[in-house]
């Protein structure tokens, strides 16, 4: 018995934490496809920056803060020459969606 509901629980633990990742992969894609991360990102194919799984594979969640303020300060030099562009006006909160999202890729 004891069995039949520790197993219950984790199966309804593990949906709860779909759903969540799911509505988190939601939100930042619709904060993505409102600002111009599209421009120069895929999920899987490098256009002009490197694509998200490129980026996921090369930095962990420990990253997370320093990914936002490169997000909005812009910079290059960790992909290559061409430069990423500053995004000042988007929200800390909002930039850490996206970034959290982008690095559960692996």
């Amino acid at each position: 018995m004891k069995l039949i509901l520790s197993t219950a629980a984790l199966a309804v633990g593990i949906a709860a934490t779909g759903a969540a990742h799911a509505a988190d992969a939601a939100k930042a894609a619709a904060l993505m496809k409102g600002s111009d991360c599209m421009a120069c990102h895929a999920e899987a194919t490098k256009l002009v920056g490197p694509s998200y799984k490129e980026i996921a594979k090369k930095y962990d969640a420990s990253a997370t803060d320093a990914l936002v303020k490169k997000v909005k300060a812009g910079g290059s030099g960790a992909w290559g020459a061409v430069p990423m562009t500053p995004h000042p006006n988007l929200k800390d909160e909002d930039v850490k969606v996206m970034v959290e999202w982008i690095l559960s890729l692996k």
